[in-house]
């Protein structure tokens, strides 16, 4: 049975660098991590939304803070992973090698995501899906339409990472392949519209990679060894499988307590779903304390609920180990824990999907942003068309698009790519105000 082997799952070969150089001080994995956060598109995620779009509150989570507090548990879960399976790793991999490989990876998670969060992505796919109707898209090959018709911020940020980053076309950040490898949720190619059927745009399948992104889809599965199950399609990097886990381990539980903050939740509904995932855990003495605040007692919970969950996840990964290096493994590792881990996730995420994501102050504010982006993509993505007869506006557009680093030429799916570029890179405040602009409703003064 093919096995893929830590020998090349943790390669510190960095894609595009000419030169492979080493530091006292740090390691390869902790280089990426200070490439991505000193990175212009990581800081963008500041104003990028997590849940709540333009959210006016300080304390409610962005697009960034999320990422930190992902590569945070995704460093935990590294490190104490890497400690139960020592005996299989290299001797030259520690603990604090992993934890930075995932922990660079995590920060990295949501880097391609659009301004507006999943409502952002909904819009761009959607004005992809009503261009089909004037023909726009008939010179893109059917691979290329499922592209832009199927937006993916995963996509958007290996592209980002690679490709558009530093060092333009010549391997972005420069990250190690390890890295990259965990990075990649979904390492495979967007599928038809045709082959996945009459699905609507929010419910259509992930994928990690555009069509021209392909061959680094190639260089990092070969560079790896990730066992191929078909054409471009390969299994995940081992690692892969701890950030999903701390991704879903934050936005399961960090939503609730912004639902609190927000009045679209009280205290009282949250509490039972940390408890129940206390399990046999103590349960903090900050609950029983008559002049603690909510604050105060569910970062106590939190605290708690996090510890274990790490514990569980860390030694379902040790169970699956094998598994898992042949690429067998199916779900997420959540399955694998105790049995209350993912029903407890699960009670979670239904709360916030109830309570906050179909919340008329957030539904509200999507429609807001989804009409902004659908502007933008009126203004914008027409000009893509080789050789088109530009009007006097038009020429003003396209001025806007070269001064952020569009070049066209006659490929009309690489112009369209530049502009979901610098149009993904906006935070939402950057995309509503231009959207305002383009509408005529805002004067730019001198």
């Amino acid at each position: 049975m093919t096995q893929m082997r830590w020998l090349e799952l943790l390669s510190t070969v960095r894609m595009g660098s000419k030169t492979q150089s080493s530091e006292q001080a740090r390691s390869p994995f902790h280089k990426d991590y200070d490439r991505i956060i000193f990175s212009q598109s990581f800081r963008q995620l500041n104003r990028k939304t997590q849940v709540h779009p333009m959210a006016q509150h300080d304390g409610i989570h962005t697009r960034l803070t999320h990422s930190l507090e992902v590569s945070c548990i995704g460093r935990s879960l590294g490190m104490l992973t890497a400690e139960k399976i020592k005996d299989q790793l290299p001797p030259w991999v520690s603990a604090a090698d992993v934890g930075a490989i995932i922990q660079a990876a995590c920060l990295a998670h949501d880097i391609g995501n659009p301004p507006f969060g999943h409502a952002g992505e909904y819009a761009i796919r959607e004005w992809f899906d009503d261009a089909t109707h004037s023909n726009f898209l008939t010179a893109l090959s059917p691979a290329e339409q499922a592209d832009v018709r199927q937006f993916e911020g995963n996509a958007q940020g290996l592209r980002l990472l690679t490709k558009i980053d530093n060092h333009p076309d010549d391997g972005g950040m420069r990250l190690t392949y390890a890295t990259l490898g965990a990075y990649l949720k979904y390492p495979w190619l967007s599928k038809t519209i045709e082959e996945q059927g009459d699905v609507a745009a929010h419910q259509r399948a992930k994928f990690g990679c555009y069509q021209s992104e392909k061959h680094i889809l190639q260089q990092i599965a070969e560079q790896l060894g990730l066992i191929q199950l078909g054409n471009l399609h390969y299994c995940r990097h081992p690692l892969t499988y701890l950030l999903e886990a701390a991704d879903d381990i934050c936005y399961a539980l960090i939503d609730l307590e912004d639902g609190i903050v927000l009045n679209m939740l009280s205290y009282e509904q949250v509490e039972p779903i940390f408890l129940n995932l206390l399990g046999d855990y103590p349960r903090p003495q900050e609950l029983a304390m008559p002049l603690s605040t909510w604050q105060q007692k569910i970062a106590a919970l939190r605290g708690r609920v996090m510890k274990r969950l790490v514990e569980e996840v860390s030694n379902a990964f040790a169970r699956c180990h094998e598994q898992i290096l042949m690429g067998q493994l199916q779900g997420s590792l959540l399955q694998y824990c105790a049995p209350d881990i993912a029903p407890g996730i699960q009670a979670a995420k239904n709360l916030a999907r109830d309570q906050i994501f179909e919340h008329p102050q957030k539904a509200g504010l999507e429609i807001i942003a989804h009409q902004s982006l659908q502007n933008i993509l009126d203004a914008f993505v027409p000009l893509t068309t080789p050789h088109k007869t530009l009007n006097f506006k038009e020429q003003r557009l396209m001025a806007m698009l070269q001064r952020a680093g569009a070049q066209f030429s006659d490929h009309h799916y690489s112009n369209i790519m530049q502009v979901l570029d610098i149009i993904s890179k906006f935070s939402d405040h950057q995309a509503y105000q231009l959207a305002q602009q383009l509408q005529g409703n805002k004067v730019g003064l001198i």
